[in-house]
C-alpha cells in the first residue's frame, strides 16, 4: 500500500512492449495484486511470479525495533541512504526477460538482530538472534506517538512452480501461508514476518525435492545492509545463518543496480559486493530492478507515497531513492546493467542473466494448475451434513421434492405438472454445472441465520429459481410471478451465480460470527475492497507531504465533491465555486499534478460491507488472510479476485429496514402480547386495501424503498392497486428506465392517454403485464428469444452483452439478421 505507482496491468503492457517473456510481482507486505497480475500477464503471454516483499524481525528478548549494533555500524548519511526498492505498489516486476522482484525500502541505520530461535541462529554473534552488548534506547519521534516505519530489513520470497519439479499449487499454498502467518501474527497494519516462520513454509516435504518457496536476499536484507556497511565478515555471517536454518535451494541472493553514488544502496558497488558474496557462498545470483514504476520519470509520485506512509514531508532525509532507476527496465538495458556490475565480464553478465532466467522459470507460476482459477472450490458435503459416499445431487434433489408439499400445498394436478417440469430442469442444470454443493451451503447458511432469530430474504436474481425458494432461501415464488432461472444460473456461464442474502443490519456481524463458528475459520473469511486514491485523500496526502498548513489542506479537499484524482483539474475549470477558492493558482500547480498521478492507487484495504467467502479446508492455500479492524479475518482479495478463483461468494446485506421489522414485531410482543408472523400471508396478506389506501396517499415515509422524494411523486402518479404493482414501481425507478425515459410511456398506456403499443403480436404475452413498456429483465430474455429463436440461457447472454456500449452495438448487428431469419 502506498509504495508504488503502476497497476499490474501497466507493468504488464510495458514488458510486452519490451518483448519480455517473464514477469514478477512481488507485492510489499501482501499478494493484494496477484491474481488480476496472473490473469493479464497470462493473457499477454507472459509467464507470471509470484511473491512478496515481508519486513523480518527478531522475536528473541533484547531486541527492539529501530536498535541493533549501530545498524551494521554503517555511520553513513541522515537516514543512510534509505533508497528505493520494492515491489510497485500494487504491482511490480521486472529485469531481465522482464524479471522483477521487491526489496522495500531501506534507512541503513536502523538495524537491529531478528532471529526467533531457530536452531543455528543464535550462535553468530551479533547476528539474526544473538543479543549484542547494549542495544541503543529507541527513539521515540519527536512529536510523539508511534514509529510509523520502523524500517526493518526486508527479504523478497518467491513461490516455486512446476518448473522447479512442484506438484501443482504446493508452491502458492505455502506462499499464502506464510502471508498469513506474518499478518495474524503481529499487530493489524504493522506485518513482519521471522526467520523461523519463513524457514517453516520453505520446509521440504516428506517426499523430498526442492522447496516451495525461495528466499532472495537483497540489498535492503540484513546481508545487503551489511555488505552496504562494508563489514564483510558480519555479511557471512548472516549469509550462513540463513543457509543452516533454511533447506538447500531455497536461497539465492538479489543483485540491485540502481547506478547511484557510491556508499548508497543498490550502486554498482554495492550490487558488486552482492554478487561476490553469491559467488563465495555457492549462491544463485538474480538481477532485479527492484520496481516500483512502470516509466521513467514517476519517482516525484514515489517520493510522495513514501512521505504519506510515514507521515512526513518530503525532504531528503525522507525519500527512499537516490535515483530515478526503479523503473521497469528494458531487456538491453538490464544485460547491460549486468556487464557493468561485473565489470565488463561477458562471461559472468551472462552467467547471471542465465541464473535469473532459471530461477524465474522455476518460480513461474499457472493460472489454472497453481492458483485454481477456472475452477471451482465449494465446502466439503461432509461439512454440509452429508455422509461420505452420498450424493450432493441426490440430496439436493430430495429435499427439493419434499418440500413441493410445503410449499405448494393446495396445488393442483395441472401446477404440480408444472412443478415437477421446472424443478426437473432447474436440477439438470445444476448437475451440469456441478453446483448441487453450492445450494445445499447457502441453504445451510440462510438455515443457520433463521434458527437464529435473525430476519433473512434474498433479493436479486437468485428469486428466479424454484430450487432456490424450495429450500427456502429466497422467500419469492418464481412461478407466481414469471420469474426465469436463466437470469441466475445458466449452462452457458461458467462462472458461480451469485446470491445475495439481507440480513437485520443490527445483527450483521454476530452473523458472521455464526458463520464462522459453523463453518470454521479453515473454509470461512470475508471479502476485502482497496480503497484507492480518489481527489479528497489524494490532495490531503499530497498537501501534507509538500508541507501545506493543515487548515488549507483540510479547506482544498473538503471544496472537491466525490471525484477520482484525475478530474482535480477539470473540476476546477468547470465549477466556480472551486475556482473562487483560489484553486487555480499557479502555486497550486504542483499539488494537483502530484494530486492527479495518485489517481486510483491502492490507499489502504479495509472490510467489503457484506461479501463472505465459503470454501473447503484449502481455502487458505488460495488466498491470503489478514485481520480487519473488525477482528474477522478478511481475504487480501477484492470481490472480483475471490470470484475468479472459483470460491462462492456470498453477499450478507446487513438492512436497516429488516432491522425496523424485527424490533416492531418485538415492540408489539412485548406491548401487546401479540405475535406476527411478517412472513405468513394469513397474518400479512399482500392484498390488503388499507394498505394501498394508505400508499396512494403518498405518504410512504418509512416504508422500504417508496419513501424517497422521487418514489414518492412516482407513487402518485402511478396509484398501486395490487402488490404487483408496487414491483413495476420499484423496478422502473432505476436509472436505465428513467434514463430512458421509460416512466412517461407507461403512465400514459396505464391510465389509458394513450393506447397500449406493442411492436409486434408475438410480443403481448411478454409486455402486457407492463403496458407494452421493457421493465423488467425477464421481459427482455422472452423478447431476445422470441424474435431470434434462441434459448432462454442464450438469450441472458445476449442480455449481458447489452450492459455496454460496445455490447449493444454487436448485439444489434447480431439481431438484426437472426429476427429476420427467425
Amino acid at each position: 500500500m502506498r509504495y508504488g505507482t503502476s497497476t499490474p496491468a501497466a507493468l504488464v503492457e510495458r514488458a510486452a512492449e519490451h518483448g519480455q517473456s517473464v514477469l514478477a510481482l512481488t507485492d510489499r507486505d501482501g499478494l493484494y495484486g496477484a491474481v488480476k497480475f496472473v490473469q493479464v500477464a497470462t493473457a499477454a503471454g507472459i509467464a507470471p511470479v509470484l511473491g512478496v516483499d515481508l519486513a523480518v524481525l527478531a522475536g528473541e528478548p533484547g531486541f527492539r525495533p529501530g536498535s541493533g549494533p549501530a545498524a551494521y555500524g554503517t555511520g553513513t548519511s541522515p537516514a543512510a541512504y534509505g533508497t528505493g526498492s520494492g515491489p510497485a505498489a500494487y504491482g511490480t516486476g521486472s529485469g531481465p526477460a522482464a524479471y522483477g522482484t521487491g526489496s522495500g525500502p531501506a534507512a541503513y541505520g536502523t538495524g537491529h538482530g531478528w532471529g526467533s530461535g531457530a536452531p543455528g541462529w543464535r550462535d553468530v554473534p551479533g547476528a539474526l538472534g544473538a543479543e549484542g552488548p547494549s542495544s541503543p534506547r529507541v527513539r521515540t519521534p519527536v512529536r510523539g506517538g508511534a514509529e510509523r516505519d520502523p524500517r526493518h530489513p526486508r527479504v523478497t520470497v518467491l513461490a516455486r512452480g512446476s518448473g522447479a519439479g512442484l506438484p501443482a499449487g504446493v508452491g502458492w499454498a505455502s506462499l499464502c501461508r506464510l502471508v498469513t502467518d506474518t499478518h495474524l501474527s503481529g499487530e493489524r497494519g504493522q506485518p513482519v514476518t521471522s526467520a523461523a516462520a519463513i524457514a517453516r513454509r520453505c520446509a521440504v516435504g516428506d517426499e523430498g525435492g526442492s522447496g516451495p518457496l525461495t528466499v532472495l536476499l537483497g540489498p535492503d536484507s540484513d546481508v545487503g545492509r551489511a555488505l552496504l556497511a562494508r563489514r564483510s565478515e558480519r555479511a557471512r555471517a548472516l549469509l550462513a545463518a540463513w543457509q543452516r536454518v533454511l533447506p538447500p535451494g531455497a536461497l539465492a541472493i538479489e543483485v540491485v543496480c540502481h547506478g547511484g553514488p557510491e556508499g548508497t544502496p543498490a550502486s554498482r558497488g554495492h550490487a558488486a559486493r552482492m554478487l561476490g558474496l553469491a559467488d563465495e557462498a555457492g549462491l544463485p545470483a538474480v538481477l532485479t530492478a527492484a520496481v516500483r514504476h512502470a516509466d521513467p520519470g514517476e519517482s516525484a509520485v514515489v517520493d510522495v507515497l513514501d512521505a504519506a506512509r510515514r507521515l512526513v514531508v518530503l525532504d531528503t532525509r525522507h525519500l527512499d531513492r537516490v535515483t530515478d532507476a526503479a523503473h521497469l527496465a528494458s531487456t538491453p538495458a538490464m544485460h547491460a546493467i549486468a556487464r557493468e556490475v561485473t565489470s565488463g565480464d561477458g562471461t559472468r553478465a551472462d552467467a547471471l542473466i542465465a541464473q535469473t532466467l532459471t530461477l524465474a522459470m522455476a518460480c513461474a507460476q499457472d493460472a489454472r494448475r497453481d492458483l485454481g482459477i477456472g475452477a471451482v472450490h465449494l465446502p466439503e458435503p461432509t461439512s454440509l451434513g452429508i455422509e461420505p459416499g452420498v450424493d450432493p445431487q441426490s440430496v439436493l434433489e430430495q429435499r427439493c421434492r419434499d418440500a413441493i408439499l410445503t410449499r405448494y400445498p393446495s396445488a393442483g394436478e395441472h401446477e404440480r405438472h408444472t412443478l415437477e417440469s421446472r424443478l426437473t430442469d432447474e436440477l439438470k442444470v445444476v448437475a451440469e454445472l456441478g453446483y448441487p454443493t453450492y445450494f445445499l451451503t447457502v441453504a445451510a447458511v440462510v438455515d443457520l441465520i433463521r434458527d437464529m432469530g435473525v430476519r433473512v430474504a434474498a433479493r436479486g436474481s437468485g428469486a428466479g429459481s424454484l430450487v432456490n425458494y424450495l429450500l427456502g432461501i429466497s422467500g419469492v415464488d418464481p412461478i407466481r410471478y414469471d420469474l426465469l432461472m436463466e437470469r441466475f444460473c445458466s449452462p452457458l456461464r461458467a462462472e458461480l451465480p451469485d446470491i445475495d442474502i439481507d440480513v437485520e443490519s443490527a445483527r450483521r456481524t454476530e452473523v458472521y460470527e455464526r458463520i464462522l463458528e459453523r463453518f470454521g475459520g479453515e473454509r470461512v473469511t470475508c471479502v476485502s475492497m482497496m480503497d484507492t486514491y480518489k481527489v479528497r485523500h489524494a490532495v490531503r496526502d499530497v498537501g501534507a507531504a509538500l508541507g501545506l498548513p493543515p487548515q488549507e489542506i483540510d479547506e482544498i479537499a473538503k471544496a472537491f465533491p466525490h471525484i477520482r484524482a484525475r478530474d482535480a483539474r477539470s473540476a476546477i475549470a468547470e465549477l466556480p465555486e472551486l475556482r473562487s477558492r483560489g484553486l487555480a493558482s499557479p502555486r497550486l500547480s504542483l499539488l494537483f499534478d502530484l494530486v492527479e498521478h495518485l489517481d486510483g492507487l491502492p490507499r489502504h484495504i479495509a472490510l467489503h460491507p457484506c461479501g463472505v467467502v465459503l470454501s473447503n479446508t484449502g481455502l487458505l492455500d488460495r488466498t491470503p488472510v489478514e485481520a480487519s479492524w473488525l477482528g474477522f479475518p478478511m481475504s487480501q482479495f477484492d470481490k472480483d479476485d475471490v470470484e475468479t478463483l472459483g470460491l462462492l461468494k456470498l453477499d450478507v446485506l446487513g438492512i436497516r429496514m429488516q432491522s425496523a421489522m424485527a424490533h416492531a414485531v418485538s415492540e408489539a410482543a412485548r406491548v401487546d402480547g401479540v405475535g406476527i408472523d411478517l412472513d405468513d400471508p394469513q397474518q400479512v396478506p399482500l392484498d390488503d386495501e388499507a394498505t394501498f389506501r394508505l400508499i396512494r396517499t403518498t405518504h410512504t415515509l418509512g416504508c422500504f424503498q417508496i419513501e424517497s422524494p422521487g418514489q414518492r411523486e412516482l407513487i402518485g402518479k402511478f396509484g398501486p392497486e395490487r402488490f404487483e404493482d408496487l414491483i413495476i414501481d420499484i423496478s422502473l425507478f432505476r436509472p436505465g428506465p428513467v434514463k430512458s425515459d421509460m416512466i412517461v410511456p407507461f403512465l400514459e398506456a396505464r391510465h389509458g392517454w394513450k393506447a397500449v403499443e406493442y411492436l409486434h403480436p408475438t410480443l403481448v404475452p411478454a409486455l402486457e403485464e407492463t403496458a407494452g413498456v421493457v421493465v423488467f429483465h425477464e421481459q427482455v430474455l422472452k423478447i431476445v428469444a422470441e424474435t431470434t429463436g434462441v434459448t432462454l440461457a442464450e438469450a441472458d447472454e445476449v442480455r449481458r452483452a447489452m450492459g455496454t456500449p460496445q455490447g449493444q452495438i454487436e448485439v444489434e448487428a447480431w439481431w438484426r439478421p437472426a429476427a429476420a431469419g427467425a
